[in-house]
C-alpha cells in the first residue's frame, strides 16, 4: 500500500498545492471585498459565480480532455486559473471579479477532473478505498492550510491574489513532470435527474442542502468574521479550524452512518447543524476561544451531510449505476452551491446582522430534517436494512470523475430489486 501511495506522490502534491490555493483565494476574496466596503449582496453574487463555473465546467472540461488529452488540458486549465487569479489583483471591479470567479470555477473543475481520472486509471481495485480516502484527506488539509496563509499580508493589498496564483501555477509542476502514462477519461455518465429525485429524494435534497450551507460558509464566513471584529489571524484560525473539524469527524460519523438507518442519521445531522448554528446566534459576543470550539463542532457535523446523503442514495442503486447517480447528486449540490451565497447574503442584509449567516444555516437544515421526517412517516421513501447499506466514504465535492474512483463502484453489492 505504501508503494501505491508513493506512486501517486506527484498527483498528491498537485492536489495539496491546488486546494491550498483554492482555499486561500475563496476566503481572501470574501475578506478583501468586505474590507473594501462591497455590499453583502454583491459579495454573495460574485462568490456564487464560482459555483456556477464549477457546474458549467463539469460539462465543458470532460469534452476538452477527450479532445486534447490530460496533460494539455491540465496545463491549459492551470494557466487559465492562474491568469484569472492574478487579474483579480489588477482589476478592482465587481463585474470583473464576478466574471473572473466564473472562469476560475470552470478551470478548477478541469484540474480536478484530470487529477481524479489519473488516480482512477492507475489504482488497483483493492486499493481504491485507501487511495480515495487519502485524496480526500489531502483536499481538506489543503483547504485548511490555505486559511492559515491569510496571515502573510495585509488584506487591503492584492498580495494574496499573487500567492494564490503562484500556488495554482505550481500545481502544474508535479503533473507535467510525471512519467506516468496518460490515462483515459471515463465516458460521460447519463442520468435522469427527475427519476433520481423520485427514487432517492432524501439523497438529492441532502446534497442540495449541503451545497446551500457549504457554499454559504465558504463565501460569507469571512464576511461574518470581519463584521464581528475578528483579526485576520483569528479569521484564518476560525475558518481553518472549521474545515479541519469537518475532516476529524468524517470517520466517526461514517461509523454511525454504516451502523444505523441513514434515513434517521441524515435528519439528526441536520438538526445538529441547526442547533449549533443557533448556538452561534444565541451566544453572540462569546469570547473567541468559545466561538472557535463551537465552529470546530459545526464543521465536524455540517461537512458530513454531503457524504452521508451520497451514501444514502447509493443504498438504493446497483453498483453499476453509482457513477451516473453520483453525477446527478453533484448537479444537485451544485445548484445549492450557486444559490447558497446569494441567499445567505440576502438574509444577512435583511436582518441587518452578520449573525444572519448562521440564522440561514439553521433554517435550511431544519427544513431538510422536517422534509425527511414527513417522507418517512408517509412511507414515501424506501427503508434499506442496515446490513444492505453501502459503505460510507469520506468525501467533499470535487468533480464527477471522483465518483469513478469511489470504491463503491466496484466493491459494493447493492440490494437488488429496489
Amino acid at each position: 500500500m505504501v508503494s501505491t501511495l508513493t506512486s501517486f506522490l506527484a498527483l498528491y502534491m498537485a492536489v495539496f498545492t491546488l486546494l491550498t490555493g483554492v482555499g486561500l483565494l475563496g476566503t481572501f476574496l470574501s475578506l478583501r471585498m468586505t474590507v473594501a466596503g462591497f455590499s453583502t449582496e454583491v459579495i454573495g453574487l460574485i462568490l456564487a459565480a464560482y459555483y456556477v463555473g464549477l457546474v458549467m465546467g463539469s460539462f465543458v472540461c470532460q469534452r476538452l480532455v477527450a479532445r486534447v488529452g490530460h496533460i494539455r488540458t491540465f496545463a491549459a486549465m492551470a494557466a487559465v486559473a492562474t491568469a484569472a487569479v492574478m487579474l483579480h489583483g489588477v482589476f478592482f471591479s465587481a463585474w470583473a471579479w464576478g466574471l473572473l470567479r466564473l472562469v476560475t470555477g470552470i478551470a478548477i473543475i478541469g484540474l480536478y477532473m484530470v487529477i481524479e481520472s489519473w488516480l482512477n486509471e492507475c489504482t488497483e481495485p483493492r486499493f481504491r478505498g485507501r487511495v480515495f480516502s487519502f485524496y480526500m484527506v489531502l483536499s481538506y488539509l489543503g483547504i485548511g492550510f490555505g486559511q492559515i496563509l491569510l496571515n502573510l499580508a495585509d488584506p487591503s493589498l492584492p498580495t494574496h491574489f499573487f500567492i494564490a496564483g503562484m500556488l495554482l501555477a505550481l500545481c502544474l509542476v508535479p503533473v507535467s513532470m510525471t512519467t506516468a502514462i496518460s490515462p483515459s477519461m471515463p465516458p460521460p455518465s447519463r442520468f435522469n435527474l427527475f427519476a433520481l429525485l423520485k427514487k432517492a429524494p432524501l439523497g438529492m435534497a441532502g446534497c442540495l442542502t449541503a451545497g446551500l450551507i457549504n457554499s454559504a460558509f465558504y463565501s460569507m464566513g469571512p464576511v461574518f468574521a470581519h463584521a464581528i471584529d475578528l483579526s485576520v489571524s483569528q479569521l484564518s484560525l476560525l475558518m481553518g479550524a472549521t474545515v479541519l473539524g469537518g475532516l476529524l469527524l468524517q470517520w466517526p460519523v461514517g461509523l454511525i452512518s454504516d451502523r444505523f438507518d441513514r434515513t434517521r442519521v441524515l435528519p439528526v445531522l441536520s438538526v445538529l447543524v441547526a442547533t449549533i448554528s443557533s448556538l452561534v446566534v444565541l451566544t453572540a459576543g462569546l469570547p473567541f476561544a468559545g466561538l472557535l470550539v463551537i465552529m470546530v463542532c459545526f464543521g465536524g457535523v455540517f461537512f458530513t451531510i454531503y457524504p452521508v446523503a451520497v451514501a444514502r442514495s447509493h443504498d438504493l442503486f446497483d453498483a453499476g449505476e453509482v457513477v451516473s447517480v453520483s453525477t446527478g447528486l453533484l448537479i444537485s449540490y451544485g445548484i445549492g452551491a450557486c444559490i447558497g451565497p446569494v441567499a445567505a447574503a440576502f438574509v444577512m442584509k435583511t436582518v441587518n446582522s452578520p449573525y444572519g449567516l448562521f440564522a440561514f444555516m439553521a433554517v435550511v437544515p431544519i427544513v431538510y430534517a422536517a422534509m425527511a421526517h414527513f417522507l418517512r412517516r408517509r412511507e414515501m421513501i424506501v427503508i434499506v436494512p442496515v446490513a444492505d447499506q453501502s459503505t460510507y466514504m469520506p468525501m467533499m465535492r470535487t468533480s464527477t470523475v471522483a465518483m469513478v474512483i469511489d470504491p463503491r463502484t466496484e466493491s459494493e453489492k447493492m440490494p437488488s430489486g429496489q
